[in-house]
C-alpha cells in the first residue's frame, strides 16, 4: 500500500481546526491540484471560491445552519458549477452555445467536474496533514449565499470544504460492506441478499455509535438515513437552477 492509498483510506470528516490559517502556496497548491482532476471534454466547468474575511465566513456559518467549523478554520473553499465562462467565450466567437449550456447534460457535465476538483483538493489536503469537512449546507439558502459571494448567472455554489489543522481528530465511520457497493457486469437483485447485507451495516453502525457516545446513541444506518428522507428539504432547488439559467431542457 503506498502513501497515496494510506490517506486515502484513512480519510475522515474533520471539524475541530486549530486558529491558523493556511498560507498563500498551500491555497495555490491546493487549487493546483483541483485543476489537475479530469475534466469532460476539457470543459472545465466549475469555480472555486476562497474565502479568508473572518466576517464572511461568520454569514457563510449561519446560512448553512449554524456550523461552528465554517467559521474557524485555515480557510475555506466553495465549489460552484459554472457555465458563465462558456457563456461569455460562445458571445466572444459569435457561436450559439446557450442550448447546450442549458441542457441537464451540461449542468450534469459541471456538477461532476467540480466534484472532481473537490475530491482532489480533499485528496492534496490530507496528504499535507490537513483536515477537511465537506459542508453541503450551503445549499441550504442558494438566495442568500449567491449574494454574499456576489456569483454571476450560470454559476451555482454547490458545496463548500472547510481546510485547516485539525486540532481533534474523530473516529472514522464504516462505510458499505464492499459487496454491498461493488457489482460485477451487472447490478446485482437479490432483494434478500441486499437487505441482509443492509442488515448486518446497520448492526456495525449501531455497534460504532454506542461506543463513539458511551450508550448514549444507538441508531441504525438505515434509521438514520430514512428519518432524513423523510424529512423533506431543499426543495427549491430546480426552480434556484432554472432562474440561474441551467438544466432547462
Amino acid at each position: 500500500m503506498n502513501d497515496v492509498i494510506s490517506t486515502i483510506l484513512n480519510h475522515r470528516s474533520i471539524r475541530h481546526f486549530e486558529d491558523k490559517p493556511l498560507s498563500e502556496e498551500q491555497i495555490k497548491t491546493l487549487v493546483s491540484c483541483a485543476q489537475s482532476a479530469a475534466t469532460s471534454s476539457y470543459i472545465q466547468a466549475y469555480s472555486i471560491i476562497g474565502v479568508k474575511d473572518q466576517e464572511t465566513k461568520k454569514k457563510l456559518a449561519e446560512l448553512v445552519g449554524s456550523q461552528p467549523y465554517v467559521e474557524n478554520n485555515g480557510h475555506f473553499f466553495v465549489f460552484c458549477a459554472d457555465l458563465y465562462r462558456h457563456m461569455l467565450i460562445g458571445e466572444e466567437e459569435g457561436k450559439n452555445v446557450l442550448s447546450s449550456i442549458e441542457s441537464t447534460e451540461k449542468f450534469m457535465v459541471a456538477l461532476i467536474d467540480a466534484a472532481l476538483a473537490a475530491q482532489n483538493t480533499a485528496i492534496a489536503a490530507e496528504s499535507m496533514g490537513l483536515g477537511i469537512c465537506y459542508i453541503g449546507g450551503i445549499r441550504n439558502n442558494l438566495n442568500e449565499v449567491q449574494k454574499l459571494l456576489k456569483t454571476p448567472e450560470r454559476v451555482i455554489p454547490l458545496f463548500g470544504m472547510a481546510i485547516g489543522y485539525p486540532s481533534k481528530i474523530t473516529d472514522q465511520k464504516p462505510r458499505l460492506p464492499f459487496e454491498h457497493i461493488y457489482h460485477e457486469e451487472v447490478y446485482q437483485q437479490d432483494t434478500e441478499v441486499y437487505l441482509d447485507q443492509i442488515r448486518g451495516y446497520d448492526q456495525v453502525i449501531s455497534d460504532y455509535y454506542n461506543n463513539r457516545t458511551k450508550g448514549k446513541r444507538k441508531d441504525r444506518w438505515s434509521e438514520q438515513i430514512t428519518n432524513m428522507l423523510e424529512k423533506q428539504s431543499r426543495m427549491y432547488m430546480r426552480e434556484f437552477v432554472q432562474k440561474n439559467k441551467l438544466d432547462l431542457q
